[in-house]
């Protein structure tokens, strides 16, 4: 909102200053600032509202070191960071940006799904809580949103690249004459489905592709591919964070760390410079999710600051349903989501330790029975975090090794960029 008041500032009267909001980059870092404040000043607030309410996380018996302390520990302080997200995007953002009003109906929507789970858990005594089955229902109604606004929504669109001729070199004049080859991208942006894939030399994968080969026009039915991969998607990577939502500061740092890949991508996908450097499709207006993504990356840090261990709060799903989602939109907005499996490779194994434990012990119970599947399972306990923690690591250690292994998955999402 600030964006429009200071750009009326700007043009109606020349106030001086005004103009630098029209930056990115300094919205940005205002946006980053704010959700620190609100995450470390009014974080505090609300955890001792919710201490005084005695909204405290009921922990269950599991054998893990340290465990029984955490009982009682405030949870629903997933609303730190949903409130550390929300509040600066709103002032800092263009909040018509089709792309904005995509991630903050993301982040409320999913928000809410996680905020019942855990009231139903808290309050009504439930331990279950929100049953399974409308979590997914949740899941994929977000999901279904997010794809059809993305396809059927004119702003949404791409600027080809095009080959340079001679009319796009730029001649620069210093003590000797050179010649720069200016980014060049097609006047007219184009509705397609294509995204980024790694790996591959033309690095751009279009979802009609997969059933163009059935008639001649049936390219244009693409959709029938990409909704249902966002849904995918969007359930994956919130089921994902929400599984790794295990031990103290885990989910949070991990998501910073995607968070901060994720931005900088926003920013050169909106970038022709940039995006022509790097050869990558440019995506008009989508420079602005950088200053949603400056709020998630200041949200999460400083949830993270009562979060580390020994928390003071726990996030719950309130926080990690939304967190995850936020990572699955942001990265379709920016058409970066086969890139996920390799960014969010920690919510990905975590997600698999549990996938096979079961499968093994399914197998194992049906060959050998059910005392033999009890004493030889695959893991000592899913997730894998967890694993860990029965096998002797502080759970520290592991979530600072966890934050290595996320920033060399970080690294590496960068490299595909040129690896090809």
């Amino acid at each position: 909102m600030l964006y429009y008041f200071f750009q009326y500032l700007d043009r109606a009267f020349d106030f001086p200053g005004a103009g630098v909001f029209q930056y990115i980059s300094f919205r940005a870092a205002l946006a980053l600032i704010s959700s620190l404040i609100i995450s470390l000043i009014f974080g505090k607030r609300i955890i001792n509202y919710i201490r005084k309410k005695q909204i405290g996380e009921t922990i269950r018996e599991l054998g893990l070191e340290g465990q029984t302390q955490k009982s009682g520990t405030p949870t629903m302080g997933g609303l730190i960071i949903i409130a550390a997200i929300i509040i600066p995007t709103l002032l800092f953002a263009k909040v018509l940006n089709v792309y904005i009003v995509l991630m903050l109906i993301s982040t409320v929507w999913l928000g809410g799904i996680g905020f019942l789970d855990d009231y139903i858990k808290v309050f009504k005594k439930n331990k279950e809580g929100l049953k399974g089955k409308f979590k997914i229902v949740g899941q994929i109604g977000i999901g279904l949103i997010v794809g059809c606004v993305f396809y059927f929504h004119p702003d949404v669109v791409i600027k080809e690249r095009v080959t340079s001729t001679s009319s796009d070199i730029a001649t620069i004049s210093t003590n000797t004459e050179k010649k720069l080859s200016a980014p060049k991208y097609a006047e007219t942006p184009i509705k397609t489905l294509k995204t980024t894939i790694p790996f591959f030399k033309n690095n751009e994968l279009d979802y009609g592709s997969f059933i163009s080969w059935l008639c001649t026009d049936c390219a244009k039915y693409g959709w029938i591919i990409f909704i249902p991969m966002v849904i995918l998607v969007v359930t994956a990577v919130s089921n994902g964070a929400n599984i790794t939502d295990g031990i103290d500061g885990l989910a949070a740092g991990t998501s910073a760390i995607i968070g901060v890949v994720l931005g900088i991508l926003a920013y050169v996908s909106g970038n022709t410079v940039f995006a022509d450097y790097l050869n990558i499709m440019y995506i008009p207006n989508s420079g602005e999710l950088v200053v949603f993504m400056a709020a998630f990356i200041g949200a999460c840090v400083g949830f993270l600051w009562y979060n580390s261990y020994p928390a003071q709060v726990f996030m719950g799903d309130t926080g990690s349903l939304a967190i995850g989602g936020i990572i699955a939109v942001y990265a379709i907005a920016i058409r970066k989501e086969l890139l996920i499996p390799i960014l969010c490779g920690v919510f990905l194994v975590e997600n698999i330790s549990v996938i096979l434990q079961v499968a093994y012990f399914k197998y194992q119970k049906k060959r050998k029975g059910l005392e033999f599947a009890q004493t030889h399972r695959l893991f000592k306990m899913a997730p894998l975090h967890h694993h860990y923690q029965k096998v002797g690591f502080h759970e520290s250690k592991i979530v600072m090794r966890f934050f290595i292994i996320g920033i060399m998955l970080a690294v590496l999402t960068f490299v595909t960029l040129k690896l090809r």
